[in-house]
């Protein structure tokens, strides 16, 4: 797992270039198509870009609250250390350990280019924009701990849906 240090250089180093125009359904599955951008710390001028699919899926099943947590599926062991880390550093997940959310992880496509990385950056999210899919990020990241990167997203993710899950919530009476 990246170190302390590292971790709290991609949580401060990740930016969503391009936010998906959905937010996580309240009562249902979400999926995000990802492009994660980095920069392999010994070559400027060159990048990584990531492609792939994550999804937050709400739990299947309910279960008591000494079993509440994120379940990771597709993540390497270092992504779930990442978000027991997170839990111990005071972030704001506490509604998403009671939910019990899933989290599943495509497999990843990884092409490198010899191209700056900013010029990468303004280009996907151009095309994003014309594709008109609702569901499509694109994230600049730290490329050591690119996972980390890709969670920071899905957490902040969380964290904007939170308000439209609060009122489905209180629509149905559940809370």
């Amino acid at each position: 797992m990246p170190d302390d240090a590292e971790t709290q250089f991609a949580i401060q180093n990740t930016r969503v270039l391009y936010v998906p125009e959905r937010r996580i359904d309240t009562f249902g599955d979400t999926r995000f198509d990802f492009l994660l951008i980095s920069e392999p710390m010994d070559s400027v001028g060159h990048c990584r870009v990531r492609s792939g699919r994550i999804e937050a899926n709400r739990p299947r099943i309910l279960r008591p609250a000494d079993l509440l947590g994120v379940e990771m599926e597709g993540f390497s062991p270092e992504a779930a250390q990442f978000m027991e880390w997170m839990k111990q550093h005071g972030a704001r997940i506490q509604a998403l350990l009671k939910y019990g959310f899933r989290f599943q992880r495509s497999e990843v496509n990884v092409e490198y280019l010899h191209e700056d990385v900013r010029e990468v950056g303004d280009r996907l999210v151009q095309e994003a924009g014309r594709s008109g899919d609702c569901f499509r990020a694109v994230i600049l990241g730290v490329d050591d701990a690119w996972e980390v990167s890709l969670l920071c997203f899905m957490i902040e993710m969380i964290q904007q849906s939170h308000e439209i899950n609060v009122f489905d919530f209180k629509r149905r009476g559940i809370i």
